[in-house]
């Protein structure tokens, strides 16, 4: 789940990485969204950041959580998670 604020919007740059893994890994294994923090209070502790924040859950329990923009750290994470 990428994280967002309202004033800067999703990480658009990490949009492409998600999408060529999830070409490379199938479709049913790796799910990207987008949530706004402003709009959603379970995400309010994430409000006031200027880095975007990752979420990764498996099984509906958040497994890891990576801070900022970072594609390679991102690479890594999904896929050690899958």
């Amino acid at each position: 789940v990428d994280v967002f604020q309202a004033w800067c919007g999703p990480c658009k740059t990490v949009v492409d990485l998600f999408r060529k893994l999830r070409n490379e890994v199938g479709s049913d294994l790796l799910h990207f969204a987008v949530a706004e923090v402003d709009s959603i209070d379970a995400l309010e502790k994430y409000r006031g950041k200027c880095e975007p924040v990752f979420l990764f859950y498996a099984g509906g329990d958040l497994v890891a959580v990576v801070r900022g923009a970072n594609a390679p750290l991102l690479q890594k994470t999904i896929l050690e998670q899958l």
